[in-house]
């Protein structure tokens, strides 16, 4: 099919930039919002929300979610499909501090990619519903034969029971939630309502500003991070660090996952807690 050639259309247009490797490309992705608390299922096909980075395969080379290319073994690379697809790269539950530390590295190191997995979960632009495109990514995974491009499992749920109990299986194994996407929806790039998330506890993401010095015990390390959601709510977050992360905080300018317990009235996050430094933003 035209649509999946070996050269995609953001691929061709890559080329014809110079040098490509300088640009950051718009990467046609599509955004979770959180899910509401009285969420029917039926709609929509379920997957597990991976602990990993998002990663886009424009079937020439991987980008970070930012737009940064992502350094991979060149092995790994032409074991992927030639095909746009949208994932997760993805360790295992409970290894993400270890998977960032691999895919971060400049020059990408063989032994630390072989267990990493490509989970594809969507087919950027291409036509028909989500459940359309979910059954042609397996078909491409399946055709392309065995390698570290797995799509991504989805389900069905008959009903809210079923759902909570689905999360709280992903959770007791060490997962961090649920993604829910509408089953009919065509393709939309940016967040929106079409692609939910599900944890135990909300999560938002915020550009850090400031270091603000510790006292006492914390006394020459970070005390707390001055951030700014996406939403321009600026808050300051001093829980949930390690004591490494302390000594190292993230810089000024990257983005953080916080997690929080709602909003204040203001639209102030209650309750913020360090979670971790993006490397997809």
């Amino acid at each position: 099919m035209a649509s999946f050639t070996r050269r995609s259309a953001l691929g061709s247009l890559l080329a014809l930039c110079s040098p490509a490797w300088a640009r950051q490309p718009f990467l046609p992705l599509v955004l979770a919002q959180d899910a509401p608390d009285d969420l029917d299922p039926t709609p929509y096909l379920v997957s597990e929300k991976y602990d990993g980075v998002r990663a886009y395969w424009d079937g020439q080379r991987l980008w970070f979610r930012s737009g940064l290319p992502l350094s991979a073994p060149s092995w790994f690379l032409a074991a992927l499909p030639p095909v746009a697809l949208d994932g997760e790269l993805w360790l295992a539950r409970g290894r993400f501090e270890v998977l960032v530390g691999a895919v971060r590295r400049q020059q990408a190191q063989d032994a630390e990619w072989r267990d990493i997995r490509f989970m594809a979960f969507e087919l950027p632009l291409a036509p028909g519903s989500f459940e359309a495109r979910v059954a042609r990514i397996a078909q491409i995974v399946q055709a392309h034969g065995p390698g570290p491009c797995v799509a991504a499992p989805q389900e069905r749920l008959p009903d809210r029971a079923a759902l909570a109990a689905r999360l709280q299986q992903v959770l007791a194994a060490g997962g961090e939630g649920l993604m829910l996407h509408r089953a009919d929806a065509p393709f939309v790039a940016g967040r929106s309502a079409v692609l939910l998330k599900l944890k135990a506890h909300a999560d938002a993401e915020a550009q850090v500003l400031e270091h603000l010095p510790g006292k006492g015990k914390h006394l020459g390390r970070l005390g707390a991070l001055r951030v700014r959601t996406r939403q321009g709510v600026v808050l300051d977050i001093g829980t949930g660090f390690s004591d490494a992360e302390r000594q190292a905080p993230p810089p000024r300018d990257t983005w953080i996952t916080f997690t929080h317990r709602g909003y204040t009235a203001a639209g102030v996050p209650r309750f913020a807690s360090f979670m971790r430094r993006r490397e997809d933003t």
